[in-house]
């Protein structure tokens, strides 16, 4: 894999979630509109959805930053922002025991396998791990985001963005071939 030129960590923004059960529509929502954000060209923004495989398979792509977006429930108000720092969240106890299943590569799937998934390739996990999430509203079936969690995308483009420029600054510690 080539490096972007420049020694920028490169940055993978994954958009999480099921547009079918209302919020939980929340990263699909937030990675869509930040895909019209003028980002650098070591930022790529993907649209994962329900997707786990194809999360593991892009994680295994060689990124130094891996930004999750996604609804979560943490017991704030609906249309509450998180910052978590989801680094040590791959070291999970048991991470060695999660079946290979793709009906159940969830995100916290993925990131228990991903040493084990980054041993079995040659490919070097991210340095850092972060998730931007949202406190949902209703995650009843029903394609929309609730009135709260559709106003929390821009903060959550804003978050994404802010996020991209601190590690954009860090040079990336994997060394690739041009």
């Amino acid at each position: 894999m080539s490096g972007n030129g420049d020694g920028a960590a490169r940055i993978l923004v994954a958009g999480i979630g099921n547009i079918f059960l209302g919020d939980d529509g929340f990263g699909v929502e937030t990675v869509r509109r930040l895909a019209g954000e003028d980002l650098p060209p070591h930022v790529e923004v993907a649209d994962i959805g329900v997707r786990g495989v194809h999360l593991a398979y892009q994680v295994l792509d060689g990124w130094d930053v891996l930004v999750l977006v996604d609804a979560v429930g943490r017991g704030a108000a609906p249309g509450t922002l998180h910052l978590i720092d989801a680094t040590a969240d791959r070291a999970l106890p048991g991470g060695a025991g999660v079946p290979l299943d793709g009906h159940r590569m969830t995100p916290d799937a993925v990131l228990a396998l991903l040493d084990t998934l980054c041993a079995g390739t040659g490919a070097t996990p991210p340095r850092r791990i972060a998730l931007v999430g949202c406190e949902p509203a209703c995650l009843d079936e029903g394609i929309g985001l609730s009135p709260q969690v559709a106003a929390a995308v821009p903060g959550a483009v804003r978050m994404v963005t802010e996020l991209v420029d601190r590690e954009s600054a860090l040079p990336s510690p994997i060394r690739r071939t041009p």
